[in-house]
């Protein structure tokens, strides 16, 4: 392991693979093919990449190329690993795909060696909570179980342990784009709303690459109540549908029995909604994707409902944190898109006004999406970050609207202005990296804040 794998030529550097791009992924990528005694380099356009450090520890006689791509590299090479974070746009790797070089992902590499069985989850918002889900029933079952890909775990790191039966892999839209070998077992489309309009030509760009989860010949798994997915269903392929209406046949959906509400396949009644523990209409959604894809792939039916009665959910994800005075406080810091917002909102709303905080990098998205769902829900909103009055101008139409400069300002504006009975909800709608390395820390940060105001004396 650790070959020196560069070599010097009269026309430049010379190598046969190049990774592209050194977070997590591309070491991931490094550790799988210095495994197998593979030449390769790896580059990244910034000068001191986050694993930098831990690829020259681990596998000290690797060059790595920093400060920029060099065409020349990326063109003499046969195949490209791209890193999710790296746009394919980028102008090296253009002219790399334009010499006819192969540009893959780590994901697209995994499908080409892994001979087991995967149930595969995507879409804008909801894929981390259903991925976990869907891993908590493999375990509930006894079986073991890799869950990785977008959700933190490269799924290269996974590949080599023999006990695993079954993966489960959260894939973003920018996975997907370096994807054609994928044949997974169960797949989904969760629900498709704007995001990472920065890095896309067009929504329809990002739809396409979403819709890559499709391929092959396994179940596909619809949701009913979103247009877009809806209409993605392949003739020929079986499918299972869910939505939150009455369901048909062996689709998921909701039926009310005996005076409550019940997640129900078909005719059949299952577990009454009371029963979940977690918040929200679009988490009901999304148990019901949980189960439409442990059906598809088998799992059985016990173990599945059991786990619903058990998973309180991940953090950050509409978790409730605190019931201050009559007030309820909500950390939806994984919010990160308007469709997220929207659907916290939704789901939350209704009997109880929300005041809302938000804001951040919207990511060349259209805040008006939140329209809909404000109306009538969100009393007030309390905007921070970057695109803070970009929000403002769309939540104007049917909030009030006030800055606040910082996440502790913005919660103690929200305790003054909440009253019994109301939310306070952190949705930003928008990325954190104008003000927190990442949405963990906003929702950090967010909780520390609340728990503050728990620890003040009542005047």
């Amino acid at each position: 392991m650790g070959k020196p794998v560069v070599t010097m030529t009269g026309s430049g550097t010379k190598v046969s693979t190049v990774i592209v791009g050194l977070g997590l992924t591309g070491l991931s990528c490094a550790r799988y093919l210095a495994s197998r005694d593979e030449f390769f380099a790896v580059t990244d356009s910034r000068e001191e990449p986050p694993m930098a450090e831990a690829l020259r520890r681990e596998l000290p006689g690797i060059s790595l190329f920093s400060g920029g791509f060099d065409v020349d590299l990326l063109s003499g090479a046969k195949q490209l690993i791209v890193s999710p974070g790296v746009s394919l746009d980028e102008p090296e790797i253009r002219q790399a795909l334009a010499a006819g070089v192969r540009v893959i992902g780590d994901v697209e590499l995994f499908c080409q060696i892994n001979q087991r069985p995967v149930i595969a989850v995507t879409g804008t918002n909801g894929k981390s909570t259903v991925t976990s889900l869907v891993g908590a029933m493999l375990v509930r079952a006894g079986r073991k179980v890799g869950v990785a890909g977008n959700i933190g775990v490269p799924v290269l790191d996974l590949v080599a342990d023999p006990e695993i039966e079954i993966f489960v892999l959260e894939l973003s839209s920018f996975q997907l784009e370096t994807v054609v070998s994928l044949d997974a077992a169960a797949a989904v489309v969760l629900n498709l709303s704007q995001d990472h309009m920065d890095r896309y030509t067009s929504f329809q760009a990002y739809v396409t690459a979403k819709q890559k989860i499709y391929s092959g010949s396994g179940v596909m798994v619809i949701n009913t109540d979103d247009e877009l997915t809806r209409g993605m269903r392949l003739a020929g392929r079986k499918s299972i549908g869910f939505g939150m209406g009455e369901p048909e046949e062996n689709d998921l959906g909701i039926r009310e029995w005996n005076g409550a509400s019940w997640l129900a396949r078909g005719h059949r009644t299952l577990l009454p909604v009371r029963d979940l523990r977690l918040f929200g209409k679009h988490n009901i959604s999304n148990c019901l994707a949980a189960l439409a894809l442990g059906y598809a792939a088998g799992i059985p039916e016990v173990a599945m409902l059991d786990s619903l009665r058990e998973y309180s959910g991940l953090p950050h994800r509409c978790q409730k944190v605190a019931e201050i005075n009559g007030v309820a406080w909500y950390n939806d810091s994984k919010g990160t898109n308007s469709g997220a917002s929207s659907s916290a909102i939704t789901g939350l709303g209704g009997d109880r006004n929300i005041i809302l905080i938000a804001g951040g990098i919207g990511k060349g998205a259209d805040f008006k999406q939140l329209v809909p769902a404000a109306a009538g829900r969100v009393r007030s909103a309390i905007l921070i970050g970057r695109d803070a009055r970009l929000l403002a101008e769309a939540l104007g139409e049917v909030a009030d609207i006030c800055y606040a400069v910082d996440m502790d300002a913005a919660v103690k504006v929200a305790a003054e202005t909440a009253r019994a009975g109301d939310i306070v909800l952190l949705s930003p709608a928008c990325s954190s990296f104008d003000m927190f390395s990442d949405y963990r820390q906003r929702g950090e940060v967010f909780v520390e804040a609340v728990r503050k105001l728990q620890e003040t004396p009542a005047c």
